[in-house]
């Protein structure tokens, strides 16, 4: 049975450029969470991204949080992030503030719900390593974790975005 979690929706976080974003916005959506990162082999994967966010748009959201986290990976402040990411791979889909997705005291409030079950009701698991991904579904619902090595064009993810 799934426990009863507080909402997706009472969640907000500031933009790469330092602005507000409540996830309030996001009702009726798919949310595609990711973390992560200029300088890891799985960095490409923001070709792959930027893909489902020109295929899937408006029905789906992508939210990239860079990461520091994974051996210090992206090290750059978020002016030379975004600036990394819209030269390399085009990325517009929406790019969060630099923080940390894990360590119990340190972790942003967004992946702090992500990987407490009694929080999003099902999930413990947090990201072990740079690009984890996480889809809520369009009633604000965790509905899908899968680890760094899954791409996010894979079949999994893909029949997730097409029902």
């Amino acid at each position: 049975m799934t426990m009863q979690a507080e909402s997706f929706y009472d969640l907000s976080f500031k933009t790469i450029r330092g602005e507000e974003y409540s996830f309030e916005q996001l009702k009726g959506k798919k949310v595609l969470i990711v973390n992560t990162a200029s300088r890891c082999g799985h960095t490409p994967q923001f070709r792959e991204l930027e893909a489902l966010h020109k295929k899937y748009s408006p029905n789906l959201v992508i939210l990239g949080f860079p990461s520091n986290d994974y051996m210090q990976q992206d090290p750059g402040t978020n002016e030379e992030i975004l600036e990394f990411c819209e030269i390399n791979y085009g990325v517009t889909f929406q790019m969060m503030e630099k923080s940390s997705v894990r360590g119990k005291k340190r972790t942003n409030p967004v992946y702090q719900w992500l990987t407490d079950k009694s929080r999003n009701g099902w999930n413990g698991k947090g990201p072990a390593w740079n690009f984890a991904k996480y889809l809520i579904d369009e009633e604000g619902r965790l509905i899908g974790f899968w680890p760094s090595k899954i791409k996010p064009d894979d079949p999994a993810i893909l029949e997730f975005l097409e029902k």
